[in-house]
Protein backbone atom coordinates (compact mmCIF):
# COMPACT_ATOMS: atom_id res chain seq x y z
CA UNK A 1 0.00 0.00 0.00
CA UNK A 2 0.97 3.66 -1.03
CA UNK A 3 2.14 5.59 1.84
CA UNK A 4 2.63 8.79 2.80
CA UNK A 5 6.15 9.90 2.20
CA UNK A 6 7.17 7.21 -0.20
CA UNK A 7 4.57 7.74 -2.91
CA UNK A 8 7.94 9.96 -4.63
CA UNK A 9 10.30 6.25 -4.05
CA UNK A 10 7.52 3.96 -5.56
CA UNK A 11 6.98 5.93 -8.76
CA UNK A 12 11.15 6.57 -8.41
CA UNK A 13 10.77 2.75 -8.70
CA UNK A 14 8.65 1.79 -11.52
CA UNK A 15 10.08 -0.04 -14.67
CA UNK A 16 9.84 1.48 -18.36
CA UNK A 17 7.89 -0.24 -21.05
CA UNK A 18 6.08 -3.07 -18.69
CA UNK A 19 2.29 -3.71 -17.73
CA UNK A 20 1.33 -4.56 -14.46
CA UNK A 21 -1.74 -6.59 -13.79
CA UNK A 22 -3.33 -6.06 -10.20
CA UNK A 23 -5.80 -8.87 -9.28
CA UNK A 24 -7.48 -8.88 -5.60
CA UNK A 25 -8.26 -12.22 -4.76
CA UNK A 26 -10.68 -13.25 -1.85
CA UNK A 27 -11.44 -17.08 -1.95
CA UNK A 28 -11.20 -17.51 -5.89
CA UNK A 29 -9.45 -21.06 -6.00
CA UNK A 30 -11.66 -22.14 -8.46
CA UNK A 31 -11.54 -19.09 -10.77
CA UNK A 32 -7.47 -18.19 -10.90
CA UNK A 33 -6.44 -21.00 -13.02
CA UNK A 34 -8.44 -19.81 -16.11
CA UNK A 35 -7.97 -16.42 -15.41
CA UNK A 36 -4.24 -16.09 -15.88
CA UNK A 37 -3.67 -18.72 -18.14
CA UNK A 38 -5.91 -16.41 -20.44
CA UNK A 39 -4.26 -13.69 -19.68
CA UNK A 40 -0.67 -14.70 -19.52
CA UNK A 41 -1.50 -16.12 -23.18
CA UNK A 42 -2.89 -12.66 -24.35
CA UNK A 43 0.26 -10.96 -22.94
CA UNK A 44 2.59 -12.22 -24.45
CA UNK A 45 1.65 -13.42 -27.68
CA UNK A 46 1.06 -9.24 -27.88
CA UNK A 47 4.42 -9.55 -27.29
CA UNK A 48 3.83 -7.23 -23.87
CA UNK A 49 6.14 -7.14 -21.17
CA UNK A 50 4.07 -7.32 -18.23
CA UNK A 51 3.95 -9.48 -14.20
CA UNK A 52 0.69 -10.11 -12.64
CA UNK A 53 0.80 -9.41 -9.22
CA UNK A 54 -1.99 -11.45 -7.14
CA UNK A 55 -3.10 -10.02 -3.65
CA UNK A 56 -4.46 -13.16 -1.59
CA UNK A 57 -7.04 -11.37 0.11
CA UNK A 58 -6.91 -13.78 3.24
CA UNK A 59 -8.52 -16.17 1.36
CA UNK A 60 -10.09 -19.05 3.48
CA UNK A 61 -10.70 -21.78 0.73
CA UNK A 62 -7.43 -23.16 -1.50
CA UNK A 63 -6.38 -19.72 -3.24
CA UNK A 64 -3.28 -19.87 -1.11
CA UNK A 65 -2.34 -23.34 -2.84
CA UNK A 66 -3.43 -22.38 -6.46
CA UNK A 67 -1.38 -19.53 -6.34
CA UNK A 68 1.60 -20.96 -5.05
CA UNK A 69 1.27 -23.44 -8.05
CA UNK A 70 0.63 -20.32 -10.88
CA UNK A 71 3.87 -18.70 -9.80
CA UNK A 72 5.93 -21.99 -10.05
CA UNK A 73 4.30 -22.30 -13.65
CA UNK A 74 4.08 -18.72 -15.08
CA UNK A 75 7.66 -16.51 -14.19
CA UNK A 76 5.33 -13.59 -14.76
CA UNK A 77 2.95 -13.84 -10.94
CA UNK A 78 3.81 -12.53 -8.21
CA UNK A 79 1.92 -13.38 -4.87
CA UNK A 80 1.40 -10.69 -2.50
CA UNK A 81 -0.80 -11.14 0.48
CA UNK A 82 -2.90 -8.64 1.94
CA UNK A 83 -2.20 -8.19 5.66
CA UNK A 84 -4.87 -5.66 6.37
CA UNK A 85 -8.29 -6.61 7.04
CA UNK A 86 -9.45 -7.84 4.28
CA UNK A 87 -11.76 -6.05 1.52
CA UNK A 88 -11.30 -5.12 -2.07
CA UNK A 89 -9.85 -1.93 -1.88
CA UNK A 90 -7.39 -3.09 0.90
CA UNK A 91 -5.81 -5.50 -1.79
CA UNK A 92 -6.05 -3.26 -4.46
CA UNK A 93 -3.82 -0.99 -2.88
CA UNK A 94 -1.48 -3.42 -1.54
CA UNK A 95 -1.23 -4.58 -5.09
CA UNK A 96 -0.44 -1.15 -6.33
CA UNK A 97 2.15 -0.83 -3.66
CA UNK A 98 4.24 -4.03 -5.16
CA UNK A 99 3.64 -2.96 -8.73
CA UNK A 100 6.58 -2.48 -11.09
CA UNK A 101 5.39 -1.53 -14.22
CA UNK A 102 4.81 2.29 -15.52
CA UNK A 103 1.05 1.05 -16.87
CA UNK A 104 -1.37 -1.00 -13.91
CA UNK A 105 -4.18 -2.49 -15.00
CA UNK A 106 -7.00 -3.78 -12.39
CA UNK A 107 -8.36 -7.12 -13.24
CA UNK A 108 -11.01 -9.30 -11.81
CA UNK A 109 -10.05 -12.82 -10.92
CA UNK A 110 -13.07 -14.50 -11.15
CA UNK A 111 -12.36 -14.16 -15.59
CA UNK A 112 -15.69 -11.96 -16.06
CA UNK A 113 -12.99 -9.71 -18.02
CA UNK A 114 -11.75 -10.30 -21.41
CA UNK A 115 -8.02 -10.37 -22.11
CA UNK A 116 -8.02 -9.32 -25.59
CA UNK A 117 -9.41 -5.97 -24.00
CA UNK A 118 -6.54 -5.45 -21.74
CA UNK A 119 -4.54 -5.54 -24.85
CA UNK A 120 -6.61 -2.89 -26.49
CA UNK A 121 -5.99 -0.92 -23.35
CA UNK A 122 -2.41 -0.98 -23.44
CA UNK A 123 -1.91 -0.04 -26.82
CA UNK A 124 -4.80 3.20 -26.62
CA UNK A 125 -2.28 3.79 -23.37
CA UNK A 126 0.54 4.02 -25.59
CA UNK A 127 -1.41 6.61 -28.01
CA UNK A 128 -0.31 9.02 -24.95
CA UNK A 129 -3.31 8.78 -22.64
CA UNK A 130 -2.84 9.15 -19.04
CA UNK A 131 -6.06 6.54 -18.49
CA UNK A 132 -8.30 4.18 -20.54
CA UNK A 133 -11.43 3.45 -19.56
CA UNK A 134 -13.76 0.30 -20.39
CA UNK A 135 -17.22 0.49 -21.55
CA UNK A 136 -19.74 -2.04 -21.63
CA UNK A 137 -22.93 0.20 -22.35
CA UNK A 138 -21.54 1.97 -25.37
CA UNK A 139 -21.62 0.53 -29.33
CA UNK A 140 -19.01 -2.55 -29.86
CA UNK A 141 -19.31 -3.56 -25.78
CA UNK A 142 -21.20 -6.29 -24.36
CA UNK A 143 -22.70 -7.88 -20.77
CA UNK A 144 -23.46 -11.62 -20.69
CA UNK A 145 -24.84 -13.33 -17.92
CA UNK A 146 -25.52 -10.15 -15.65
CA UNK A 147 -27.90 -10.21 -13.24
CA UNK A 148 -30.82 -7.94 -13.87
CA UNK A 149 -30.94 -6.35 -10.28
CA UNK A 150 -27.73 -5.87 -10.80
CA UNK A 151 -27.96 -4.34 -14.45
CA UNK A 152 -30.75 -1.94 -13.20
CA UNK A 153 -28.83 -0.83 -9.95
CA UNK A 154 -25.75 0.09 -12.38
CA UNK A 155 -27.50 1.82 -14.93
CA UNK A 156 -28.82 3.86 -12.02
CA UNK A 157 -25.68 4.45 -10.13
CA UNK A 158 -23.91 5.39 -13.13
CA UNK A 159 -26.22 7.73 -14.30
CA UNK A 160 -25.85 9.10 -11.20
CA UNK A 161 -22.22 9.83 -11.43
CA UNK A 162 -22.62 10.90 -14.77
CA UNK A 163 -25.11 13.39 -13.91
CA UNK A 164 -23.88 14.63 -10.52
CA UNK A 165 -20.08 14.86 -12.90
CA UNK A 166 -21.48 15.99 -15.67
CA UNK A 167 -19.33 13.16 -17.72
CA UNK A 168 -20.57 11.61 -20.78
CA UNK A 169 -18.39 8.21 -19.41
CA UNK A 170 -21.07 5.99 -18.30
CA UNK A 171 -19.32 2.97 -16.09
CA UNK A 172 -17.14 4.47 -13.52
CA UNK A 173 -18.30 1.19 -11.02
CA UNK A 174 -16.68 -1.43 -13.31
CA UNK A 175 -12.80 -2.08 -11.49
CA UNK A 176 -11.51 -3.20 -15.31
CA UNK A 177 -9.62 0.05 -15.82
CA UNK A 178 -5.90 0.93 -17.14
CA UNK A 179 -3.72 3.69 -15.42
CA UNK A 180 -0.22 5.13 -15.68
CA UNK A 181 2.25 4.73 -12.85
CA UNK A 182 2.13 8.50 -12.44
CA UNK A 183 -1.76 8.14 -12.11
CA UNK A 184 -1.89 6.35 -9.52
CA UNK A 185 0.59 8.29 -7.50
CA UNK A 186 -1.29 11.42 -8.19
CA UNK A 187 -4.81 9.87 -7.00
CA UNK A 188 -3.31 9.42 -3.30
CA UNK A 189 -4.53 8.81 -0.65
CA UNK A 190 -6.87 6.73 -1.73
CA UNK A 191 -9.89 6.01 0.91
CA UNK A 192 -11.77 3.41 -0.46
CA UNK A 193 -11.21 0.21 1.79
CA UNK A 194 -13.88 -2.03 -0.46
CA UNK A 195 -15.61 -1.88 -3.78
CA UNK A 196 -16.17 1.40 -4.11
CA UNK A 197 -12.25 1.69 -4.97
CA UNK A 198 -13.85 0.97 -8.28
CA UNK A 199 -15.64 4.45 -8.25
CA UNK A 200 -12.62 6.98 -6.18
CA UNK A 201 -9.73 5.73 -8.69
CA UNK A 202 -11.16 6.72 -12.02
CA UNK A 203 -13.41 10.04 -10.31
CA UNK A 204 -10.45 11.16 -9.18
CA UNK A 205 -8.68 11.05 -12.42
CA UNK A 206 -11.33 13.03 -13.70
CA UNK A 207 -11.12 15.50 -11.63
CA UNK A 208 -7.93 16.32 -11.23
CA UNK A 209 -7.34 16.56 -14.99
CA UNK A 210 -5.66 13.73 -16.09
CA UNK A 211 -6.88 13.15 -19.70
CA UNK A 212 -8.61 9.77 -20.63
CA UNK A 213 -9.64 7.56 -23.35
CA UNK A 214 -13.04 5.27 -23.41
CA UNK A 215 -13.15 2.18 -25.79
CA UNK A 216 -15.81 -0.34 -25.85
CA UNK A 217 -15.63 -3.68 -24.07
CA UNK A 218 -16.78 -7.24 -22.96
CA UNK A 219 -18.28 -8.39 -19.34
CA UNK A 220 -18.80 -11.89 -18.97
CA UNK A 221 -20.56 -12.98 -15.27
CA UNK A 222 -18.41 -15.62 -13.46
CA UNK A 223 -18.92 -19.24 -14.18
CA UNK A 224 -17.47 -20.77 -10.76
CA UNK A 225 -17.52 -19.38 -7.40
CA UNK A 226 -20.17 -16.32 -5.95
CA UNK A 227 -19.83 -12.74 -6.18
CA UNK A 228 -17.48 -10.66 -3.20
CA UNK A 229 -19.94 -7.71 -4.01
CA UNK A 230 -22.64 -7.13 -1.33
CA UNK A 231 -24.64 -4.16 -2.56
CA UNK A 232 -26.69 -3.90 0.95
CA UNK A 233 -23.26 -3.39 2.61
CA UNK A 234 -21.98 -0.96 -0.55
CA UNK A 235 -24.66 1.68 -0.83
CA UNK A 236 -23.60 4.11 1.65
CA UNK A 237 -19.86 3.40 0.98
CA UNK A 238 -20.47 3.79 -2.83
CA UNK A 239 -22.25 7.22 -2.41
CA UNK A 240 -19.89 8.20 0.36
CA UNK A 241 -17.08 8.49 -1.91
CA UNK A 242 -18.93 9.85 -4.51
CA UNK A 243 -20.16 12.97 -2.45
CA UNK A 244 -16.36 13.18 -1.35
CA UNK A 245 -14.97 13.20 -5.00
CA UNK A 246 -17.65 16.39 -5.70
CA UNK A 247 -16.80 18.51 -2.88
CA UNK A 248 -13.12 18.07 -3.59
CA UNK A 249 -13.88 18.89 -7.52
CA UNK A 250 -16.49 21.82 -5.97
CA UNK A 251 -13.93 23.19 -3.32
CA UNK A 252 -10.50 22.58 -4.60
CA UNK A 253 -10.51 25.28 -7.18
CA UNK A 254 -8.21 22.87 -9.16
CA UNK A 255 -5.78 22.99 -6.72
CA UNK A 256 -5.16 18.85 -7.68
CA UNK A 257 -5.14 19.16 -11.06
CA UNK A 258 -2.38 17.97 -13.39
CA UNK A 259 -0.13 20.92 -14.77
CA UNK A 260 1.65 20.19 -18.02
CA UNK A 261 5.10 20.08 -18.24
CA UNK A 262 4.84 17.53 -15.26
CA UNK A 263 6.04 13.79 -14.95
CA UNK A 264 5.38 11.26 -17.87
CA UNK A 265 6.46 8.66 -19.08
CA UNK A 266 8.41 7.95 -22.05
CA UNK A 267 6.12 6.43 -24.33
CA UNK A 268 3.49 9.62 -24.13
CA UNK A 269 2.53 12.11 -26.22
CA UNK A 270 -0.27 15.03 -25.50
CA UNK A 271 -3.91 13.66 -26.06
CA UNK A 272 -7.32 15.40 -25.77
CA UNK A 273 -8.63 15.80 -22.28
CA UNK A 274 -11.50 13.32 -23.15
CA UNK A 275 -11.89 10.37 -25.79
CA UNK A 276 -14.94 7.99 -26.43
CA UNK A 277 -14.92 5.55 -29.00
CA UNK A 278 -18.05 3.97 -29.69
CA UNK A 279 -20.78 6.60 -28.12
Amino acid sequence: MLQVGSTGDWLAAGTAEMLSVVIPAHNEGETLEATISMLTTALETAHIAHEIVVVNDNSTDGTGDVLVALARRYGSVRVVDNDAPNGFGFAVSTGLGACRGDAIAIVMADGSDDPADLIKYHNKLKEGYDCVFGSRFIHGGRVIDYPIHKLILNRLANTFIQVLFRQDFNDFTNAFKIYRREVIAGLQPLLSHHFNLTVELPLKAVIRGYNFAVIPISWEGRKHGISKLKIREMGSRYLFIVLYCFIEKQLSRGDYRRRSGGQRSPISTARPHQQIEGS
